[in-house]
């Protein structure tokens, strides 16, 4: 597996810290993403209608099977795993309602509360949430052929289960970094800010934790792992961080130079821009990279449990997870599936390196709210400390 240009084994294996950050495959990453908001309570209320999409079964059965799926991933990344699916199940029909993760968990919830069905199967990336569903008993088992094969940490009692593999990132203006290389780990970040002061004071982008759910998950992990994330987040302050609520604002101005640096930053969005735009540079953090991961499900309240567990298996099966990483370019979890766009070559690249999130209880700590408003004030302290 070499990259296109000889110099690396993969784009990846630049953006980890090979020295090599300008060959020109980093430009043609291209990892899509969907927008990542809704990990937490606050963004629950005020979501927009569903957009329901209808499938007919491809044989063409006037009263075919209608399998029903609430999910965050829009219509153009959905429509790959819907035709394979119907493919394998040419009489089964799929009503497709594409909305917010937090709208998401708020119909599975008062639909099942109401003794209404609901969705047969649901996709978010709203991990937290998706845990909470299957903890409070709006998700059944579903005990499928992978499910024994299935990572250990993506599987939580064959009833929720990571589907994704997506890494958090620092993203760079390129342009800027000729003569010299791009923060790789937390601690060059610092040493990055401190020795540049003045020019780089309010160039530099990060979430908003107070709004972005995933920057917020991001924080709350940085914080397990590295016991001097703080000495981060105040250096950060120091240097005038802006904060935005999506990923989109903060690779806007590092692509056009306004911004140096973004920390924390998805990777899915993060290679999709990179490979749109060649000014913007991607690191893995050597230290140690965050992994998210969507999530999928199948609600207890299903109105066809069966067609939603097929979904999953669908998506578990070697088959999907091949169209999720070459067709919709979202790092496959399988362990069964080959190819770049896998867990299973970053895990051979970067190793330890990678600290994926697990699915378990664990995640739901910070829906809490005094646990939660505890991180936020503590954030927001160490920002303003000079």
């Amino acid at each position: 597996m070499r990259c296109a240009c000889g110099l690396a084994d993969t784009p990846w294996q630049l953006a980890a810290g090979s020295g090599l950050r300008h060959c020109p495959c980093m430009t043609r990453l291209s990892f899509l993403c969907l927008c990542l908001i809704g990990l937490c309570p606050a963004f629950l209320a005020g979501t927009s209608a569903a957009n329901v999409l209808m499938f007919p079964a491809l044989s063409g059965k006037q009263d075919a099977a209608v399998l029903t799926v609430y999910s965050s991933l829009d219509e153009a990344l959905a429509k790959p795993m819907i035709a394979g699916f119907q493919a394998a199940n040419p009489d089964v029909a799929v009503a497709y309602e594409d909305m917010l993760t937090g709208e998401i968990y708020d119909r599975i919830v008062h639909e099942t509360d109401a003794g209404k069905k609901t969705a047969d199967f649901a996709f978010s990336s709203a991990m937290d949430l998706q845990v909470k569903l299957a903890n409070d008993g709006y998700a059944q088992a579903s005990d499928l052929p992978m499910s024994g094969r299935w990572p250990q940490w993506a599987n939580w009692r064959n009833t929720v289960y990571a589907l994704t593999f997506e890494p958090a990132v620092f993203v760079y203006h390129k342009p800027s970094f000729k003569n010299e290389a791009p923060p790789a780990s937390r601690a060059e970040f610092i040493e990055f800010l401190q020795k540049h002061g003045d020019s780089v004071h309010g160039r530099i982008g990060t979430y908003d934790i107070e709004r972005s759910g995933v920057g917020f998950l991001f924080m709350s992990r940085d914080q397990e792992q590295f016991g001097d994330i703080w000495s981060v987040v105040r250096a950060m302050g120091a240097a005038g961080v802006k904060l935005y609520s999506t990923s989109g604002a903060i690779l806007e101005r590092v692509a056009d130079g306004r911004f140096l640096l973004g920390y924390n930053i998805v990777g899915s969005y993060a290679a999709d821009w990179a490979s749109r735009d060649p000014n913007v540079g991607i690191v893995l953090p050597k230290d140690y990279t965050v992994v998210m991961s969507r999530i999928g499900l199948v609600p207890q309240a299903a109105a066809n449990a069966d067609l939603g567990k097929r979904y999953l298996e669908f998506f578990m099966s070697k088959e999907g997870q091949t169209i999720m990483a070459r067709e919709l370019q979202i790092p496959a979890v399988s362990p069964e599936v080959a190819g770049n766009n896998t867990a299973t070559t970053m895990r051979e690249m970067l190793g330890g390196q990678l600290k994926p999130v697990p699915v378990s209880l664990g995640l739901m700590v910070y829906l809490d709210q005094v646990k939660r408003a505890r991180l936020i004030s503590k954030w927001n302290e160490e920002l303003r400390h000079q």
